[in-house]
Formats: C-alpha cells, structure tokens, sequence
C-alpha cells in the first residue's frame, strides 16, 4: 500500500512539475524582445492615445501602456532602453521619395538642402572642387531653393565658375534650370550651336554667348540628359552609396518609403544598388516601388515586359516583410500625358499633345487588365480633369475594374473639388508631396497668391474622406527630409518661410503625422500593418530629438531622430543611442562630398 502511494506521488509531481515548465515556458514566450519605457508613445489611433511605454514582440507592437503595466512583459532576453521622457512616434513614410535613384547617386552628390547661406553653399562648391578628381564632377542634384538662402537668390554663372575653376560642375534647380560652368560646357562640346531639345533652352547673353544655364521650358529632358552624362560609380561605390543614403532616411525617422521611379532610371538594371542590399536582407527600411517607363512611344512595351516578367507584390527581401517590394506602375504612365511642375515656364497644356488621349488609355487599360496598381503624375487640376475623361472610360469598360484597384494621383498642387470628387467615386488616392515648399514663391510670382492659398486643397481632400499620403518628391524637386514638409503641412510656409496656404488649408500636428504615417500606407496596400503603433502593427518607429506636438512650429524643420527601429531592430542610433547605430562601411570613393559633409545640412 505505502510503494502504491509513492508511485501516486510521483506520477503527480512529474505532471506537476511538467505543468509548471509549460506554464513558465509559455510566460517567456509572451515575453517582449524590446520593451521602451519613459517615452511618450504616440500610438496614432484614432483617438491619438499618448501612451508611456510600448514592448515589441517579433518584429511587432505586443502592447503599449504605463511603464509599470509594460515592464511586466519583461524577460530574461528583454532589452530594455529608457527614452527619456522623448516622443517617440510611428515610423515616418515618404508615399513618393524616389530612394532607388537617390541611393544610386547619393555619393557623388553635394547637398545644399537645408544650407542657410548662398555663400556657404559656394564655398562648400569651392571646397569640393579642390577634392575632385580629373574625370568627375562636382554635382548639386536639388533639393533646395533660392529663397532658403539669407541672400533670397539664385547663384549667379560668374560665381559658379568662379567657385569651381576648371573642374566641372553641374548645379541643378529642381527641375527648373540648371548651370553648367565653363569647364562643364567645354566637356560636354556644348557650344553657342548646339540644338537644345523641344520646350527647353541654352541661355544666351546680350552678345550671343552661353552663360551655361540650361532651362526647361517647361520640358526637362535639357536636365535629365546632362545628369546621365555625368560618370557612374562602381558597383561597389553604387551599393556603398545606397547603404549611406539609407541611413540618412533612417536619421530622420523614416522606415518606409515608396518609390515613385524616375526618369534616366531604368528597371532593373539602374535598381541593382538596392537589389544587392535586399538580396543579403539588409534592408533598413521598407521599400515599395513603382516601374516609370523611359522611352517616349515605347511605354506600352516596356510595361508588356514588364508585366511578363515581374509580379506586383513580389518581396525580394526574404527577411523584411514588404521590405523591397514591386507595387505598380507609375509615376509616368505616358510620356505624352505628362505635365511638368517647372512653375519659372507656362503650363504645359494637353491638348498640344495629340495623342496623349490614345497613349494613357491604353497603358492604363493594361494595368487594369493585368491587376497592376498605377499612380499617375499629374500637378494641375486641367490635366487632372482630362485624366479622368479617360479613368472614367477604362472604368466603364471593365466593369468596374478600375474602382477595385489600387490607384492614385500624384502631386495634385491645383486639383478642384470637381475632380476631388470624381476620384472618390472611382475609389481612388492622392499623394501630395513638399514641392511648393521649393517653388511656392515661383508659383505665386506666375498664378497669383489666392491660387497658392490652396495648392493642394489637403484640408477638401480630408474632409472628402479622401485616401492621401505625404512625402517630399525628393531628392529633386524638393529636399527628402520630411521634417520640412511637416513643417510647410503644418505652416502652410515655404523653405523661405514665405506663407502660401490660408489658415482653412492648414493641418493640425496629428493630423499631418497621420497622412505621412497611416495615410502613406495606404499608398502601398499596408495601412492594416503599418502607420499605428496599436497592437498587432509593425514595430517600426522613431524616437525624436525634441517633441514634435509641443516644440515651436518653426522649429519642426530640424527634427531628427536619436533612434529608429524598423520591425524590432534598430537601424539608427544617436546622441544616447549612438552605441546602438549599427556598423557602416566608410563612405566611398573617397572624394565623395557625403565623406565630408553628410547630406542634409542642420548648421
């Protein structure tokens, strides 16, 4: 009787026992990698909850609350990081920043974005012509504007050339104008008979000399031909070049962004920058893409190639969900249908296109058929109108077809709420992006301040219930630091401080993080994943240098991040976090302006 008791016993223990090492192993497994505490957690719900703390669990949010409620899912593997009392917000989501292209050049590239002086910005010129080979180029690609600079003007040839000597520079204004100095022009073999293309010109002097401006008028084929004649980087200095520009999307809280393509950037083969970063899961950031047809008359093909060979949704990066991923066509269509945003030239009106109609209908019929998203280029309400003839038409007849796709303007900086209107109807989006921040005292000086008082109706389009990302358009036509184009949400005021919008167009804090965080995502079909640190959501995030929702509005515009984390790992660290930044190899080639400047300028 006594050996069937203590086989009773031990039967019991060893369930007991078994019972406690399932119930401690199922606690851990409820256990967060990353738990933050003393922050203030903009959870960006739909009822803009502050939380204090929020704990990360397999790449995302497990929960937010008070620090003590969120230390109780600490673990023996936690880490535990303490902000400070800092803001920390969902991660910021360019919905139109052209990052392929801005990483394959990055490198090469002097930034003036955000310098405060003309003469600071010629001499940084000076500077680093001194420090250029023979056989490169000194090269400011945009990003800034005229009126950011203490002088309010545009440098003048005489002190471009006379900044750079006989090394050859290339300065470009949006996609406006652009300066050539002499050593350039003398390169290049460009001369007083040289045949500018259609819509754009070489200025001449009273005397019939170049002075080496080149403008769009307002075509920028002028621009975009002596960008690709500039000399590559390697392959190496290519991927180099991606992995730095990254990392300063990432220093100012960005941890997606959706790539609008570009012209003179070609699919795939100007894409293997990033392909190479997303092949060994290195991606810092989610990236979706658009595909932009190069070649004016062939973009039917080029999309039947592509279509042929690419399936939209295809993640090539195995270890980041939608970390590089194919999403559509666009933001061109058809060359023939695109209205260019140089507001220095007249605008360019469609009906001098004959064959714009036949070209967009029929591409568009094909994303349609073929179940690709597309997002089109459009920057003033009359394109847009005409545009929509032709949606319209495609709508008709599919059935409907094109309701039930991911589509969406870009731009939209004049669109009427006629128009607003009918894209509700035919479900469709818009994306607005920072340009009038960088031309808006242009666009003032050709279409009257009452016209800029709305351009875009942001606040029509809310009310509208309108889907709307945010972004900047950089690296180009603006700068790609989004904390500008918060601001100009925000202020309605451009880089200059020049205000444009009126007080009706204007946007809360919250709401203008919403369209550049949730709003964003559902340019890219996430918005059920990203864009809200509410349970569930990737843990993509940043915490920022000062706090956002309280801090002077002028003094938005020189946020950073001090840490970002995108799906539960940190990709950046600074100031208190800066033992967290992950390892970078040293910028190459050596001479490259990012080695001695950075990118963004915030002195």
């Amino acid at each position: 009787m006594k050996n069937i008791r203590i086989l009773l016993l031990l039967i019991v223990c060893t369930f007991s026992c078994k019972d406690a090492k399932n119930v401690k192993e199922a606690k851990q497994e409820n256990r967060a990698d990353l738990i933050v505490t003393n922050a203030k957690v903009a959870i960006m719900n739909s009822g803009n909850t502050i939380a204090e703390a929020i704990a990360i669990k397999d790449g995302k949010v497990l929960d937010t609350g008070s620090s003590l409620d969120i230390l109780k899912l600490k673990g023996v593997n936690t880490q535990l990081l303490d902000a400070n009392g800092k803001t920390l917000i969902p991660g910021l989501n360019d919905s139109h920043l052209h990052l392929t292209r801005g990483g394959r050049f990055f490198n090469t590239e002097l930034r003036w974005d955000g310098v405060k002086t003309l003469k600071r910005a010629l001499e940084m010129l000076k500077e680093q012509a001194a420090r250029t080979p023979k056989g490169q180029w000194v090269r400011v690609i945009g990003g800034w504007s005229p009126f950011q600079f203490a002088e309010k003007r545009f440098p003048t040839p005489e002190e471009i050339n006379e900044a750079t000597g006989d090394v050859p520079a290339y300065v470009l204004f949006l996609y406006s104008r652009a300066w050539l100095n002499q050593a350039g022009l003398d390169l290049l073999g460009i001369d007083e008979n040289t045949k500018a293309p259609m819509g754009s010109s070489f200025e001449k002097d009273k005397n019939g000399k170049l002075t080496g401006v080149l403008l769009a008028e307002p075509n920028p084929t002028i621009l975009y031909a002596r960008i690709g004649a500039l000399p590559p980087l390697s392959e190496a200095e290519m991927v180099n070049s991606t992995r730095h520009f990254y990392r300063e999307l990432n220093s100012f809280g960005i941890t997606s962004g959706i790539d609008a393509g570009g012209g003179g950037h070609k699919f795939p083969k100007d894409y293997s920058g990033t392909k190479t970063i997303a092949d060994s899961g290195e991606m810092p950031i989610r990236l979706s893409y658009y595909l932009f047809p190069q070649n004016k008359g062939s973009e039917y093909q080029e999309f039947l190639d592509w279509m042929a060979a690419n399936e939209v949704g295809n993640n090539g990066e195995i270890h980041l969900d939608h970390g590089y991923e194919l999403e559509g066509g666009g933001e061109f269509l058809a060359w023939s249908a695109g209205d260019f945003e140089n507001f220095l030239a007249p605008q360019p009106l469609l009906k001098d296109r004959p064959t714009w109609r036949e070209d967009l209908k029929r591409i568009v019929r094909l994303h349609v058929d073929k179940g690709w998203p597309f997002r089109i280029h459009a920057t003033y309400g009359e394109t847009i109108a005409n545009m929509l003839d032709v949606l319209e038409d495609v709508n008709k007849e599919t059935n409907g077809k094109l309701a039930s796709e991911r589509w969406l303007f870009d731009h939209a900086e004049t669109v009427k709420e006629s128009e607003l209107k009918r894209i509700k109807a035919l479900n469709g989006g818009v994306a607005i992006q920072a340009r009038m921040a960088y031309a808006g005292e242009f666009f003032v000086e050709r279409y009257g301040a009452e016209k800029a008082k709305q351009a875009p109706p942001v606040r029509k389009m809310i009310a509208m219930e309108l889907p709307v990302g945010a972004g900047t358009d950089g690296t180009r036509v603006a700068s790609y630091n989004p904390w500008p184009a918060l601001y100009w949400l925000v202020t309605g005021k451009t880089a200059g401080d020049f205000q444009l919008a009126e007080p009706s167009n204007l946007l809360s804090r919250e709401e203008a993080l919403h369209l550049y965080t949730q709003g964003s995502a559902w340019v890219s079909k996430e918005e059920n994943v990203k864009g809200t640190l509410e349970n569930g959501m990737y843990a993509d995030f940043a915490i920022l240098s000062d706090d956002y929702f309280t801090i002077p509005e002028k003094q938005i515009n020189d946020l950073t991040s001090v840490l970002t984390v995108v799906g539960g790992k940190v990709v950046f660290g600074d100031k208190e976090f800066k033992n967290l930044n992950p390892e970078l190899p040293e910028v190459i080639p050596n001479w490259s302006p990012v080695k001695y400047y950075g990118g963004y300028q915030t002195n």
